[in-house]
């Protein structure tokens, strides 16, 4: 079955995930979780420090000012993921307005944590203008081949930016920081439910086409921002530091995603290239579970000496 036709068979699915969306949204104001109390005018030319932040713990770990600085400026480049979303799904019907409503939701979430960066001058405004004006020059965002790829991207790419936002906010030593990023990650977790029930409603579909477009999604999958300056240097401290790395993307994603919500071990009726596509599939996410333990291990190495050293 081509992909049209898949989508065909999927608009009263979309109607009834949209209707479901819309009953659990709940409407919110990003003014609101901006402190502005602590804002102050910012002269023109001066260079920003560290000392320059207003936070209630009183300073910010370089990996989660990295975290916010990459989550911003993914959020900012907003106009282009709408523009590959309508183009897979379309303006029409059901599929239209999720895209619209999606669009709206998301452009919430770079006005408030623009807001409190700039209020609390968590990070360099300069430095974070620059990144966007790159950054959306660039335009530069995941293609995908089919909207059935697009389907399992924008799953797990819902829930890698909610698990990131909610990390960030949990590691940042301030309140207002905290209420800002997990609130931004309470709407990505409405919109990931969306796509990956979708996805589910697809499998029932199509099989054969969702397991060959798992697999092709999967393996290449890459977080979004990979046109922002200095992407690659942030994502690696964003993993160092525990808020974002293969073991999370492993255990939270790959696991209660791919294999037991979508159970892609046990479909059937598959056809021969998506019988290869899944061996292929499961291999790497058996191979993802050992280097996910080893990296966990690191990790819980190095919060015991941490320990150690601050007695």
């Amino acid at each position: 079955m081509d992909a049209q036709s898949i989508l065909h068979e999927l608009d009263h699915t979309v109607e009834q995930l949209l209707a479901r969306h819309l009953e659990k949204a709940q409407e919110w104001f990003p003014h609101e979780f901006v402190p502005y109390g602590r804002g102050r005018d910012f002269e023109p030319g001066t260079t920003w420090s560290e000392d320059d932040a207003d936070l209630a713990g009183g300073s910010i770990d370089d990996a989660v000012r990295s975290a916010l600085y990459v989550n911003l400026l993914t959020e900012d480049n907003l106009p282009y993921y709408f523009r590959s979303i309508e183009a897979m799904f379309g303006r029409d019907g059901a599929w239209g307005e999720w895209s619209r409503r999606w669009t709206a939701e998301e452009g919430r979430h770079a006005m408030a944590i623009y807001g409190y960066l700039t209020t609390t001058r968590a990070i360099d405004p300069v430095e974070l203008e620059r990144g966007r004006m790159a950054q959306v020059s660039k335009g530069e965002v995941p293609e995908h081949e089919s909207p059935l790829e697009g389907f399992v991207y924008l799953t797990l790419q819902e829930l890698a930016t909610r698990i990131s936002h909610r990390n960030t906010g949990m590691m940042l030593d301030d309140p207002a920081g905290h209420a800002v990023m997990k609130r931004v990650a309470l709407d990505e977790n409405l919109h990931h439910l969306f796509y990956r029930d979708l996805a589910a409603a697809a499998i029932e579909v199509d099989p054969s086409a969702m397991v060959k477009a798992m697999a092709t999604q999967v393996l290449g999958f890459e977080m979004p921002g990979t046109g922002i300056p200095g992407f690659v240097e942030h994502a690696k401290s964003i993993a160092a530091a525990g808020i974002y790395d293969l073991a999370i993307h492993h255990d939270q994603i790959l696991e209660p995603i791919v294999m037991r919500h979508w159970r892609l071990a046990e479909l059937s009726g598959l056809d021969a290239e998506a019988e290869a596509a899944r061996t292929k599939l499961i291999t790497y996410i058996e191979r993802s579970d050992r280097v996910a333990k080893r990296i966990a291990r690191r990790r819980e190495e190095r919060a015991a000496a941490r320990q150690l050293t601050s007695v």
